[in-house]
């Protein structure tokens, strides 16, 4: 019975921990001014990639190194990138080389794939994500909604609890969600540092969200 006792206590005691940890990494922050920024990209299949790289296309140079990531079935999503980023070579003159790469991680989930199977290959997806995460350290991720976003930025939160280094979420919600979060949405809704939606009716259902009008 004793014993019972101190291993609920312990765990506990653990969970208060993860919570509090969990507080401090999520709980805004002062923006440190920086001279470059190293950005990880989560791409994924149809618009979503295109919707993506619009919105890239008015980041300056500053956001570099850019780490894309992407399924490892997605050919399209890697020709897409590789011709936006060769597009930004021949648009500046002074930028001589790209500084971009592409990474390929395990498809989390398919269209229409049952919610159990989706749990799985979430998770397997994970175990691949967090080593690339951990190797890449970004200091900003930015994604819009495929499913390969959900491991990639539990991976981006895992690094801030475990003290490596805190990595700024940013999610941009689908110009085609009009009412509703997609799936990815409404998961990283509460992990995000910066949530942002492109219709005032998602911003009167999700008050905490940024409106910014549409960006892409």
């Amino acid at each position: 019975m004793g014993g019972a006792l101190i291993l609920a206590a312990a765990g506990a005691a653990l969970a208060v921990l993860l919570a509090v940890r969990l507080w401090v990494v999520l709980r805004p922050r002062a923006a440190v001014p920086r001279r470059s920024l190293s950005l990880l990209v989560v791409a994924g299949s149809g618009g979503h990639t295109t919707e993506i790289l619009r919105l890239l296309e008015t980041l300056s140079d500053a956001y570099s190194p850019r780490h894309y990531v992407i399924a490892d079935t997605d050919e399209m999503s890697a020709h897409k990138i590789n011709s936006f980023e060769l597009n930004r070579v021949d648009q500046n003159p002074s930028t001589t080389f790209p500084e971009y790469h592409i990474h390929r991680i395990p498809r989390s989930r398919e269209v229409q794939q049952s919610w159990p199977s989706s749990a799985l290959s979430t998770l397997y997806s994970l175990w691949f994500s967090f080593p690339l995460t951990h190797r890449v350290k970004p200091d900003l991720v930015l994604c819009n909604g495929p499913g390969t976003c959900v491991p990639i930025c539990v991976s981006a939160l895992l690094l801030g609890i475990l003290g490596i280094k805190k990595v700024i979420i940013v999610y941009v919600e689908s110009i085609c969600r009009v009412e509703h979060l997609s799936l990815s949405g409404k998961i990283l809704f509460h992990l995000s540092d910066y949530f942002i939606v492109q219709w005032p009716a998602l911003k009167e259902k999700y008050p905490k969200s940024v409106y910014l009008g549409r960006i892409v």
